[in-house]
């Protein structure tokens, strides 16, 4: 039989035969198994009893049953003897087979900023789902780090509070009480060089406690004025330096930097302290499902690539809305403003995703080609001031309240020119997209929370039904929707029941909850999980950051030497500048 089987097994086989002979010789022999400490057993035990009939049985023996005992002591010696480890691996398991879930190894998380907003309501509920799910390793640590004067378990009790709140997955205990042993907390400031050697020695404990073999991923959940000085302090005391077989990682949050300058010197200083390779940029929307189906919607299918260029399509709306205003984030978002803050980095990726070929495979290196050729190829409009359109919100009526306007907020200058709006026409100069206008949105306090992609056809060169009822037919659209009902709708024209030829619109509609039994994990669970995997296909890498900066710095520096920005009433679609832009075109908005 041991023919048919993989020589490891063949060995583990073997070995575990011997090893049980050899337990039987030491009980025989009334002697401690390897490992075990020599302490005395109770007399009342089935162990300790058997020991005594053995030894009874071995004083009446002859001296042939000594020399046997003896013999088998030898057996016992030699099986226990320690082996070299085995280079095992699951004969089950099939490198071909995609099924089986991707699990990270051995590893550790670091937060920084670990007490704001983000980490509370995203990254820790994020880092238990995973671990409900089965996918990070038993001995996976996680250390924050923040200006409080806490102890390990009054961490460990926020993170309980905010995985209670927000985690997507039912709560386990079973799960977090593993999870939890390997919480640490550490708290100083960013200058404070004893907090970080503090860190590096619990980092070390970790390493040896929980056997994360030195892997650690440092999330720097901070404002972007604080980057450079946490990544000083991490080479200062020797946290980037992994040890031989190990990795060290960066994760930084957006904005990178405020424009195409300040992302170059940033990009320089970590570059100074990580490799381009080990620096993950997180843009959460790239982890949502619906952005990822992009590809698989174009490449994946030979029924919308043939039409996907400027044969077929009129033009592009890109929208990211928000129904909120700026909430508490003051202190941030002034300044800032929406086109900095959304279009600098979600809406061109997803350009970009939507616009690029088709790239020779699906990594991080040969997406970064095709999408940096779109990015390298858009133009903006000769003309800033009549396809560029910046607001801001003022007070009004949404969702049965009043709500004050972007000046009257608390924390906000009422001679602030921020954008909370805005709204860009871009081309791409390149065979597949010459002449097709891309036009990006977003904004705040806007009619609801919708982001979408919707790729708008032509019109058919020629309707034979000019003479019937057609007011209703508009064009062809694939809408693809990336939040909050993730999925797809293709809009197309068909006739009305009844005698008369009367043609309407109507739409196909695909949604990820009802053709998928399993739930679409956060973004922040696929980004931390391919951040520990080492997989950096959905994160923009230097490059795209810089081309991004180089597309939006013109518009901005444009809007900062001419009017303010134009009103819009809270809960309405935007101002009345926006929709004058695209009926220059001949074109309007869509209504998500």
């Amino acid at each position: 039989m041991s023919e048919d089987l993989p020589a490891t097994t063949v060995h583990e086989t073997k070995a575990t035969k011997e090893a049980k002979e050899a337990r039987t010789a030491q009980e025989a022999a009334g002697e401690p198994q390897a490992g075990q400490a020599e302490e005395p057993r109770a007399a009342g035990t089935p162990r300790a009893a058997k020991a005594a009939r053995t030894s009874k049985k071995s004083g009446t023996a002859g001296a042939g049953k000594g020399a046997k005992a003896e013999g088998a002591d030898e057996r016992a010696e030699k099986a226990v003897a320690p082996a070299a480890p085995l280079d095992w691996s699951n004969p089950l398991r099939d490198p071909q087979d995609r099924r089986l879930p991707r699990i990270a190894g051995p590893s550790g998380l670091v937060i920084f900023g670990v007490t704001g907003d983000l980490s509370r309501r995203k990254l820790m509920p994020a880092v238990y789902d995973l671990a409900n799910r089965g996918l990070l390793p038993p001995g996976f640590s996680l250390v924050g780090f923040a200006r409080r004067d806490w102890e390990d378990q009054d961490f460990a009790q926020v993170v309980h509070d905010a995985v209670k709140e927000h985690a997507r997955t039912p709560f386990r205990e079973e799960v977090w009480q593993q999870l939890s042993e390997g919480m640490r907390f550490i708290p100083g400031d960013f200058d404070d060089d004893d907090a970080f050697e503090q860190l590096r020695k619990a980092v070390e404990e970790l390493d040896a406690s929980r056997g994360t073999s030195g892997n650690y991923a440092f999330y720097l959940s901070v404002p972007p004025k604080f980057f450079p000085k946490v990544v000083q302090q991490l080479k200062k005391h020797g946290l980037t330096d992994a040890p031989e077989g190990s990795w060290r990682r960066a994760v930084i949050e957006k904005p990178f930097g405020h424009d195409l300058d300040s992302a170059r010197d940033l990009n320089a200083l970590v570059h100074e302290v990580f490799d381009p390779e080990q620096v993950f940029r997180i843009d959460h929307y790239l982890g949502k499902e619906t952005v990822q189906n992009i590809l698989a919607l174009r490449f994946a299918n030979q029924m919308y690539e043939p039409i996907w260029n400027r044969s077929y399509v009129d033009h592009v709306q890109i929208t990211m809305a928000e129904d909120i205003g700026i909430g508490g984030r003051a202190g941030y978002y002034d300044g800032i403003g929406a086109a900095r803050d959304v279009i600098q980095n979600h809406l061109l990726q997803l350009m970009a995703l939507t616009a690029m070929e088709e790239p020779a495979s699906f990594d991080a290196a040969s997406l970064l080609t095709e999408k940096l050729k779109v990015l390298r190829a858009v133009r903006l409009p000769d003309d800033l001031g009549e396809h560029t359109v910046r607001g801001q919100y003022a007070g009004g009526w949404q969702g049965g309240a009043q709500v004050p306007g972007y000046l009257d907020e608390e924390g906000i200058d009422p001679a602030s020119t921020t954008d909370t709006y805005a709204a860009i026409k871009l081309g791409i100069d390149n065979r597949r997209w010459a002449g097709v206008p891309f036009y990006l949105r977003t904004g705040k306090r806007l009619g609801r929370r919708v982001t979408e992609i919707a790729v708008v056809f032509q019109r058919a060169p020629h309707s034979p039904f000019d003479t019937t009822a057609t007011e209703e037919l508009g064009e062809n659209a694939i809408v693809i929707r990336v939040q909050p009902d993730e999925g797809m709708t293709v809009r197309f024209g068909s006739k009305v029941p009844g005698t008369s030829m009367e043609i309407r619109d109507v739409s196909m509609d695909f949604a990820y909850g009802e053709s998928f039994t399993e739930t679409s994990p956060e973004a922040y669970e696929r980004l931390i999980l391919d951040v520990l995997l080492g997989d950096a296909n959905l994160f923009p890498r230097h490059q795209e950051v810089e081309e991004s900066w180089r597309i939006l710095d013109p518009i901005e520096e444009y809007w900062a030497t001419h009017e303010r920005p134009a009103q819009y009433a809270s809960g309405s679609w935007g101002p009345r500048e926006a929709d004058e832009m695209l009926a220059r075109d001949g074109r309007s908005w869509r209504r998500p």
